[in-house]
């Protein structure tokens, strides 16, 4: 039963992604744009550009990133802290910044794959507008790692998987146990793009990790809910989906420290 709920939810999540996608083709340049149905900063809909030439396939955001980063007093190039965060970020998903736009490049066969990590990139990278503009001490998903650290978990950081589609699909961290395993994505805010995104890769790859390892496979959403509000569509929307949740401010609570530990 379970199965068939998996197989429903990801062919419902296809279908909303296919049907919410519009394609523009500029004629004289050749480059097509691409409206996802995810959400940027501005609450807009996120545009990525591709253009294909003599097989080789290459996408862009055009800028648009780094520019409104910029645009909301989050600069990348006035903190180190996040140059380093967008360093670690276009390195994980195999993406390069050339003259400010983030781009993403392989043959037309690995359309599919790039567009994924491209759009990934733009969303973790985007994140980094919730952080303190001149403040910037540390960034939650090293708070995430600091205290697996502090509670002696083992984790593997970075892990990729690939799913059912033939997909990476990359998660911040991995637990793995004698019975089941843990991937975990922190998240410093929820939004109409993260949360499908991390429950589609957590069921895409579901299924060939269980039969791999012949584990269970959770998924695990750690959220930070530190003097911001988080919305409860998003937390039913993992809950129901059958994804663990911990709140950040509950992390030392008896019940959340079994979860993780």
């Amino acid at each position: 039963m379970n199965d068939i709920w998996i197989n429903n939810s990801i062919t419902e999540y296809y279908k909303w992604l296919r049907d919410s996608t519009l394609i523009e083709k500029n004629e004289e340049t050749g480059w097509y744009a691409i409206t996802t149905p995810f959400i940027g900063l501005f609450n807009d809909n996120i545009e990525i550009y591709v253009k294909l030439n003599d097989g080789k396939l290459l996408l862009s955001d055009d800028g648009q990133t780094l520019s409104n980063l910029k645009l909301v007093g989050s600069s990348i190039t006035q903190s180190p802290k996040r140059k380093e965060w967008l360093d670690m970020i276009l390195l994980n998903y195999g993406v390069t910044l050339n003259n400010g736009e983030l781009q993403a490049e392989g043959n037309e066969k690995d359309f599919n794959q790039k567009k994924h990590n491209l759009l990934c990139a733009i969303s973790e990278i985007s994140d980094m507008a919730m952080l303190a503009k001149h403040t910037v001490s540390s960034l939650f998903k090293e708070d995430v790692r600091g205290f697996f650290d502090e509670q002696n978990i083992i984790y593997t950081p970075q892990f990729i998987a690939k799913g059912s589609t033939g997909i990476e699909f990359t998660f911040d961290f991995q637990i793995a146990r004698k019975q089941e395993e843990l991937v975990i994505k922190s998240f410093n805010s929820l939004n109409k793009m993260n949360v499908p995104t991390f429950l589609f890769g957590w069921e895409d790859i579901k299924s060939v990790r269980e039969k791999v390892s012949g584990k269970q496979l959770r998924g695990l959403a750690i959220i930070n809910d530190i003097e911001k509000e988080v919305k409860q569509e998003y937390i039913g929307a993992l809950e129901s989906k059958g994804a663990d949740v911990v709140m950040w401010s509950r992390r030392y609570q008896p019940d959340m420290l079994k979860l993780v530990a």
